[in-house]
């Protein structure tokens, strides 16, 4: 059988999130663990901006297909 025959393992939603939380930090150094936070914090500040883009999306839908009296 070829590589290229075998298909790639399709890993289910938060699974690297849950990953990150299983790693040991005390294997860590300090310079590691600031650029680990920095990582997190990027990673924070791009979900927000995701729930704020499907906030924004819900309210023009809603604005469209809600009745006004």
């Amino acid at each position: 059988m070829a590589e290229d025959d075998i298909s790639p393992v399709r890993r289910p939603r938060g699974w690297a999130l849950g990953e990150a939380a299983r790693e040991d930090l005390e294997l860590m150094g300090v310079a590691e663990l600031q650029e680990r936070i920095e990582a997190l914090e990027a990673e924070i500040a791009r979900t927000r901006a995701q729930i704020e883009r499907k906030q924004a999306g819900r309210a023009a839908a809603d604005s469209i297909f809600t009745r006004r009296a």
